[in-house]
């Protein structure tokens, strides 16, 4: 008799919706039976991601039992493309302008042709695993490297802020998210702000109050700024905090070199994006446009001029995009490269 491998009984793809109720708004989950949740507009977004947190906590699931599920429903999520192919990825999208939210699996290629989405790190539904009583060893570090996380935050932040973030702040996104507690405080030097050039610059903490991302405690100290952040699906990451701090370091440096910081925010922050996705081995990478775009909070056609700057400063040695596809190639210039903080 032939054994025929189980299929997975249902389906990972969560989809959350935000409608308006009298006196405020409703959670709708198309999963969960009685579903409504009354929650305020301050909490909406982030009562949404954690909904669907939680689902995907619910289902994890080794690789090879994980499918593209949007090739499952037609591919209706997105526009035509060369079909599946790539490894199997969970992705958070928006949709109606942050009114509905969707959490599914997806193959790369779909990720990738899918408008206002991001890829959520696995490392985000990792719990803490026990920690032996044993002797105090070196210790070594847990979970991707400084690159990887700050990759995966940037595209998590990328789908979690309203896309009209400016890049100054998202700059202050990426630290704080990196940097943050267990109880979601983060303590800012103000010599980590100096190094952002965002240190006499109050807007950037604004737009994030204003998207209800974060909230600036009162009577801050001389040398630091405090702040609770309101995402609670940051709290989701893996818990190594020394090196989630690591990569903070690491994408301060990549955005806050001499030439980096002459030329203002935007091009700060496509030099992490652009160095934190290049091959350390021939100092080159290749994305899509509209990807890096929405990361860094422009629009596809204002990247040329950016990237232009980047090369006129000696960062970027050379780009070049390819409209036929949307791809964009490029190679740091010669010596220009972050390693692994000391």
């Amino acid at each position: 008799m032939r054994l025929r491998t189980a299929c997975p009984a249902t389906p990972r793809a969560w989809t959350v919706e935000l409608r308006p109720h009298a006196g405020g708004l409703v959670l709708v989950c198309q999963h969960c039976p009685h579903g409504t949740t009354p929650v305020t507009a301050v909490s909406a977004r982030s009562a949404a991601l954690a909904h669907l947190a939680r689902h995907a906590r619910g289902d994890l699931r080794p690789p090879h039992l994980r499918i593209c599920q949007c090739h499952e429903r037609g591919c209706r999520w997105h526009s035509r493309h060369r079909g599946c192919v790539g490894p199997i990825r969970l992705l958070l999208a928006c949709e109606r302008g942050g009114r509905l939210w969707r959490l599914v699996d997806a193959c790369s290629a779909c990720a990738a042709a899918t408008a206002q989405a991001a890829v959520v790190p696995d490392t985000a539904l990792a719990h803490a695993p026990p920690q032996p009583a044993t002797t105090r060893r070196h210790r070594h570090p847990k979970g991707p490297g400084e690159k990887i996380r700050v990759c995966e935050m940037l595209s998590y932040l990328a789908a979690a802020l309203p896309a009209g973030t400016s890049a100054a702040a998202r700059l202050l996104a990426l630290q704080c998210a990196l940097r943050m507690n267990t109880r979601m405080q983060v303590r800012l030097p103000r010599g980590v702000l100096r190094s952002l050039r965002l240190n006499a610059a109050p807007d950037p903490w604004r737009e994030l109050e204003q998207a209800r991302w974060l909230r600036r405690a009162p009577g801050n100290a001389a040398n630091e700024i405090a702040a609770e952040l309101l995402d609670v699906t940051l709290l989701g990451q893996a818990p190594a905090r020394p090196d989630r701090r690591h990569a903070a370091d690491w994408a301060l440096r990549a955005g806050s070199s001499y030439a980096a910081g002459a030329v203002g925010a935007l091009p700060r922050l496509a030099s992490v994006y652009l160095a934190a996705h290049t091959d350390p081995e021939s100092s080159s990478g290749l994305g899509e446009l509209d990807q890096i775009a929405r990361a860094c909070g422009t629009q596809p056609a204002e990247l040329p001029a950016t990237l232009d700057r980047l090369a006129a400063t000696g960062l970027l040695g050379s780009w070049r995009a390819c409209p036929d596809l949307g791809d964009l190639q490029w190679t740091l210039a010669r010596g220009t490269r972050w390693g692994p903080c000391p």
